[in-house]
């Protein structure tokens, strides 16, 4: 009996694998994402919010000594750190435009511990078994804060 069992669970576990991943989707709900019952959680959970709609997604870039140490600490091989630095780099490849009330990337899930935030949002790619079809997967954003800012920054990018 219990061979069967053990069986009937490694042949269920076979069949599952074969169907396709469940998409990754975007919460709807910008505003029950930002809620903590913690105060601080809360108040880093905005200002990362509000750094990544109007510094990062906004491109007001005038804007980075309100939510960046000067002392930032950048982990994406592709940026340079410090807070100077990243409003160079940027400054060289995002235009100003209007600052959005919400998040204009499909944002999935903000989570907050201690002093870390964390953004995770939906990527899209072509499947590189089938070019005309598209799977997602998930990207993430980390921050560190300190004093009110953010003084440092992770994400899974490669090396350009």
């Amino acid at each position: 009996m219990k061979k069967a069992f053990a069986a009937a669970l490694l042949a269920a576990a076979f069949t599952s694998a074969s169907f396709a991943q469940v998409p990754v989707t975007q919460a709807s709900d910008h505003a029950a994402l930002l809620h903590s019952a913690d105060p601080k959680l809360a108040q880093n959970k905005r200002l990362v919010y509000d750094f990544w709609r109007e510094v990062f997604e906004a491109g007001q870039l005038q804007l980075a000594d309100k939510y960046m140490a000067e002392t930032y600490i950048q982990h994406n091989p592709n940026v340079p750190t410090g807070r100077a630095a990243f409003v160079k780099f940027f400054g060289k490849i995002k235009k100003p435009k209007p600052v959005e009330d919400t998040v204009a990337a499909p944002l999935v899930a903000i989570t907050a511990d201690g002093d870390l935030v964390i953004l995770s949002f939906v990527r899209e790619y072509a499947d590189p078994k089938d070019p005309s079809k598209k799977y997602t997967t998930t990207w993430f954003d980390m921050f560190r804060i300190e004093n009110g800012k953010i003084a440092e920054h992770w994400d899974p990018a490669l090396k350009q």
